[in-house]
């Protein structure tokens, strides 16, 4: 009898000492939306409180988009006539600048074209001093009126001749000017006409070029701007010159811009784009990136608290309201349009008096859910 007496005496005393521990730890209350830490746990947790304060904050617009370019500022290099690819360096983004060359093409085309332009160039120069004998002709009327008139308009033709083969010269970068100085090239070498970034790469040493096929696609995107879709019920409140908050894919902070533009034409989805212009240019953004924003379309004085405040479960906004002594209480809340940090909160209930946590408020629902686990 001693002998159990004596182990259930030892068993008390371990569980009160695992009571002492739990207790000098964390006390979880008994009302599932209460949570209970230490002065220790309160300070590694870096728990911090405040009160809802009254913020101009804005009458907000949702909308999403991407990031676009200006037509004059993105750019298709296309063969004007084809050719095989004997050098290029450009790998996909690099950077170029306007008139570096690109790409070098060679041809027998091209001699072709260089032969006929000089060959019109000769003939113009006879029409010419023909023009010029048969005015002389004239004057002394030695010549008939007939004679002189089909001269002017040999001379006229062979002009235009000339004149479009010089045009087709340029557009492959061959200057006419110089070609009787320079020679007769069977290469054209292709420059960038605008400073960017290279997007695109459809070439390879040795290659074939078909005319009019897409090589190089070369973007600047110096000028990079925001394609918002605004739906066609929020339309009537954007205005140019507003205020929009943006953010892109896996990011934390905003980007500031202003409406630009807006559009004339309802789509398909029963929305209308929103021309967005940056406040300050950012060379990293790249076209075609997605991005969230908020055009704010007026202002007021509305309760908020920081964005941290807030603690999403099973698709519903908690806040924790300090009970003091290291007690918080879990309260639902309806969490409105968040700017620069803060959000509009309201309460389903009376406003709280006690301060609320502004920060960790995600850290006290998971150890408050998982109190059980």
């Amino acid at each position: 009898m001693k002998k159990i007496f004596y182990l259930f005496a030892l068993l008390f005393a371990a569980c009160s000492s695992n009571v002492q521990e739990e207790s000098a730890t964390a006390e979880v209350a008994t009302n599932e939306n209460l949570l209970t830490l230490t002065e220790d746990q309160l300070q590694s947790l870096q728990i911090k409180t405040g009160l809802p304060e009254l913020r101009a904050m804005s009458s907000n617009i949702k909308a999403s988009g991407m990031l676009d370019v200006p037509p004059n500022n993105m750019v298709t290099i296309a063969a004007p006539m084809g050719g095989f690819v004997e050098e290029t360096h450009l790998l996909q983004g690099m950077h170029v600048k306007k008139g570096e060359v690109i790409i070098t093409l060679r041809h027998p085309d091209y001699i072709q074209l260089q032969e006929d332009y000089l060959q019109s160039k000769s003939q113009m120069e006879y029409m010419q001093l023909d023009l010029i004998r048969q005015e002389e002709l004239a004057r002394e009327n030695i010549n008939s009126a007939k004679t002189l008139q089909q001269a002017r308009n040999e001379f006229k033709k062979s002009s235009a001749h000339t004149a479009g083969l010089a045009a087709k010269l340029r557009m492959i970068n061959v200057q006419p000017e110089k070609l009787e100085a320079t020679g007769i090239e069977d290469h054209i070498k292709v420059v960038s006409p605008i400073n960017g970034f290279v997007t695109q790469v459809n070439v390879n040493i040795g290659k074939y070029i078909a005319p009019q096929e897409t090589m190089f696609k070369i973007v600047d995107n110096e000028h990079l701007h925001a394609e918002l879709q605004v739906f066609e019920k929020d339309i009537t409140h954007v205005e140019v010159g507003q205020n929009i908050h943006l953010r892109l894919v896996n990011e934390n902070t905003d980007r500031l811009a202003k409406v630009y533009l807006i559009g004339k034409e309802i789509s398909e989805d029963r929305t209308v784009r929103v021309h967005g212009h940056f406040d300050k240019h950012d060379p990293s953004l790249l076209p075609g990136m997605y991005l969230s924003a908020i055009i704010e379309t007026g202002s007021e004085k509305l309760l908020s608290l920081p964005e941290t405040a807030f603690a999403g479960f099973e698709g519903h906004d908690y806040v924790f309201i300090s009970e003091g002594k290291g007690q918080f209480k879990l309260e639902p809340v309806i969490k409105g349009n968040c700017v620069s940090g803060n959000c509009v909160v309201t309460f389903t209930g009376e406003k709280p008096q006690q301060e609320i946590v502004t920060n960790g408020a995600l850290t006290l629902i998971g150890i408050l859910k998982n109190k059980g686990e």
